[in-house]
């Protein structure tokens, strides 16, 4: 019985997953487990997997139907893991990752242990958007306690039982647009869960050329918004929902204007703090536009 069920979602990204694999292969620590589930339609990822099967302790499903809630769902079934670990098919760890995120668990007794995914970029990328931070996450000392805003499903170890004290775990109506993993975590923590920080168990992700763009950034605060606005109502009843999407409502309309107005203001001498503010403005649209019921598909067939 593995101690570990390392869980894998893919989605058209065979030669990322095949790097991957490779880079799990190297983990330096067992009992283990790896549990990919394809979530393409066309089954992109199948000649990957079956070319490791046998040199890994691999186990794999297609799932057809493009919804990453479903897709971590019947990933999270099927482990026979005490612990799950979670990380993205882009994702490069180190060899020491896996053991790294166990012995912070170990030495801390929380119920999950969260990690940093840091990007690297191809030639293509801007070099003004390297060194503004875009793609940065905040990092934190080992052993910090973590919260809903820091909790993220690319590199994080999780106590199995607890994620299965949920139902689904993940909710299948974020499955299209994204933010499934930040209902996750926010009901997780509602329930008095524990999450730390291992600063040690670092993995890097390539931020793709299509991604490296002013439109994917600003849709991406947009997307993002909207993920806020809907877990934060998700819980509540009755007249708290309105009187709550009231306030969040005002709060956005006054921050909007604020920020449209700023960006229009410093464009024309400090472009990058204009973006940034127009990011903000874009960001205050994705809790409007939520708040009337509109949603941004992140993941489409």
């Amino acid at each position: 019985m593995p101690d570990i069920s390392i869980c894998v979602c893919t989605f058209r990204r065979p030669a990322m997953l095949d790097a991957l694999l490779t880079r799990l292969a190297e983990q330096q620590m067992a009992p283990f487990e790896v549990i990919v589930v394809d979530n393409d339609p066309a089954y992109s990822a199948q000649s990957v997997l079956q070319a490791w099967s046998g040199r890994l302790p691999l186990r794999f499903w297609h799932l057809p139907e493009p919804n990453i809630a479903l897709a971590r769902n019947l990933a999270v079934a099927q482990a026979r893991g005490e612990w799950l670990a979670f990380i993205d098919d882009d994702e490069c760890p180190g060899p020491q990752w896996l053991s790294r995120l166990h012995q912070c668990q170990t030495s801390t007794g929380a119920d999950g242990v969260m990690a940093p995914v840091l990007p690297t970029f191809t030639d293509a990328t801007p070099p003004w958007m390297r060194e503004a931070g875009l793609f940065d996450r905040r990092r934190f000392s080992t052993g910090t306690r973590v919260f809903t805003e820091d909790s993220r499903t690319g590199n994080v170890l999780l106590r199995t039982e607890m994620v299965r004290s949920l139902p689904g775990p993940f909710d299948p109506e974020f499955g299209r647009s994204g933010g499934e993993d930040t209902l996750f975590f926010s009901l997780l923590h509602r329930a008095g869960y524990v999450f730390v920080w291992c600063d040690e168990a670092v993995v890097t992700e390539e931020v793709p050329a299509d991604r490296a763009r002013v439109a994917w950034v600003l849709r991406r605060a947009y997307r993002g918004a909207q993920t806020f606005v809907r877990v934060e109502l998700y819980p509540l009843k009755g007249l708290r929902r309105p009187l709550r999407a009231g306030v969040l409502g005002a709060r956005a309309v006054v921050q909007f204007v604020v920020a449209a107005l700023l960006a229009l203001a410093l464009a024309p001498m400090a472009r990058l703090k204009a973006f940034r503010w127009l990011r903000v403005a874009c960001a205050q649209l994705g809790k409007l536009t939520a708040l009337l019921g509109a949603r941004y598909l992140e993941y489409r067939p």
